[in-house]
């Protein structure tokens, strides 16, 4: 198979950092299509050659283990080109539909990893100079929007010169094997589908924790938010996967109706429970690992009064058969206690207790997703303190899958599984349209709830798990994060 990759925004943050490296990997596995073609575009005025040694040196910058030899990069970088263009100039696409022109290439792949207002101009240019045959691909990437109504402009936009079937909005975190596999569990086993409803689970909680700051994405960040950057998106996609009914096949359309429903069922937001089921919060001043950082406030490019969330809870339930009555709580925040993202499935306790406790003891599913990638399970057996006691107690155990042990470190990563997915034509982990609204009409309460609320976001220190009030909207239910137990 040939195919043609155009990665708009060719020296930006996002290529360097994420695709080329995914590239690279997909290059070393042998999976990239030997007859490829890789075009950076940008305004930058370079040359093919010039544009190569800009990502050799850029390549200096990964982890040892992806990064490449001299002579693999040599070989790789026959793959890559680069051509100047002024994104918002109709002249400029000629000369790139004349590139494309030079061959006849069995699928086209245009990655638009520029700024959201370049969205619309870029698919209107492409579809103008008839760069929107069927073998084209359009590869977007979020934010698609910052409320609903932008959102359904640049999809409205892109599906004028666009099919449905032809774009592919990313969400990175769909990719990582961790979310594949929890689709895996769910799908391709038996064992846990049965239980996988209100009767026996009593709550679900999903947690995305990062060290980091904003780095320097201050200006960025700043107009966008946690709600934004990571709930509308990544947290609902999770929850999605963990809610869906199963789906009658493994085809696109087929999984995303599911989690079109969730998203459907979703309980709308009240004035009451805006108030006391969401927390905003915003790191002040602190300690990450013993060294001193900054508070959001006095991050490079940011406003010294925003009142911009660097943390998000929430508590939301879903409306249908399956969950009526089970809390799912999510969670999310920057400069928080440790880098770690999971799941974690807390079931209810036994109908009638026999056995002696530790308390709040009850059987869990923590599914892993970063840094630590893998399945532990949490369960409830005889003690080794037993011999002198009438009453048999119980202890706490756990099975722990670690699936980089058990499969290699060298899986495939989140943005090189994507992009073999989009060369291949494979929709099952991109965004449809009506999904991604969905998502934000029922964010969007939220964003216009705080647009009018004086008191802002509640700070934290840098280096906690984020303000005491998302400790107490959980309490209110009768449970506790997993760090409190």
């Amino acid at each position: 198979m040939s195919c043609d990759l155009v990665l708009f925004g060719g020296t930006g943050d996002l290529v360097w950092r994420k695709l080329m490296p995914a590239l690279f990997q997909a290059f070393r596995h042998g999976t990239l299509p030997a007859d490829v073609r890789i075009m950076g575009v940008a305004r930058d005025e370079m040359s093919h050659e010039k544009y190569r040694d800009l990502i050799r040196q850029r390549f200096a910058n990964v982890e040892l283990a992806k990064r490449p030899t001299e002579e693999e990069f040599e070989r790789f970088a026959a793959t890559l080109h680069y051509q100047r263009m002024d994104l918002s100039q109709p002249a400029s696409y000629q000369a790139l539909a004349d590139w494309l022109a030079s061959r006849t290439a069995d699928t086209v792949v245009m990655y638009v990893a520029t700024a959201p207002s370049l969205f619309t101009v870029v698919c209107e240019q492409l579809a103008a100079n008839g760069l929107n045959a069927p073998h084209v691909r359009i590869v977007l990437e979020k934010p698609l929007g910052h409320d609903l109504a932008s959102n359904r402009a640049i999809n409205a936009s892109v599906l004028k010169g666009f099919t449905e079937k032809q774009v592919f909005r990313i969400d990175h975190y769909l990719g990582k094997p961790s979310v594949q596999n929890l689709f895996a569990m769910r799908f391709g086993n038996a064992l846990f589908e049965p239980l996988w409803r209100r009767e026996h689970i009593a709550n679900i909680q999903i947690t995305i924790a990062e060290e980091l700051g904003v780095e320097k994405r201050g200006g960025f960040y700043d107009h966008t938010g946690a709600l934004r950057d990571m709930v509308q998106n990544h947290a609902l996609q999770m929850l999605c996967a963990l809610a869906m009914e199963p789906p009658i096949n493994a085809h696109a359309d087929a999984i995303r109706d599911e989690k079109l429903k969730v998203l459907r069922s979703l309980k709308p937001w009240t004035a009451e429970t805006l108030a006391q089921q969401v927390i905003r919060g915003q790191y002040a001043a602190g300690a990450v690992d013993g060294v001193a950082v900054p508070g959001y406030r006095q991050e490079m490019g940011v406003d010294p009064q925003s009142n911009t969330e660097t943390f998000v809870a929430l508590r939301t339930e879903i409306a249908n058969w399956r969950w009526a009555g089970v809390p799912f709580y999510i969670r999310t925040g920057k400069r928080l206690a440790q880098r770690d993202a999971h799941i974690e499935v807390n079931f209810r306790p036994t109908p009638h207790a026999i056995f002696k406790t530790p308390a709040s003891s009850v059987n869990r599913l923590i599914i892993n997703l970063q840094p630590k990638d893998g399945l532990e399970l949490h369960l409830l057996a005889q003690g080794a303190d037993n011999r002198r006691t009438q009453q048999a107690s119980l202890s706490q155990v756990q099975l722990d899958l670690d699936f980089d042990k058990r499969f290699g470190e060298n899986r495939v990563g989140a943005y090189e599984r994507l992009l073999l997915d989009v060369m291949d034509g494979r929709l099952n982990l991109f965004v449809r349209s009506d999904e991604q609204e969905e998502a934000w009409r029922w964010v969007e309460p939220i964003v216009d709830a705080w647009e009018t609320d004086s008191s802002g976001p509640r700070p934290y220190a840098a280096g906690s798990w984020g303000p005491s009030a998302a400790s107490a909207m959980i309490a209110r239910d009768g449970y506790c994060w997993s760090e409190e137990i």
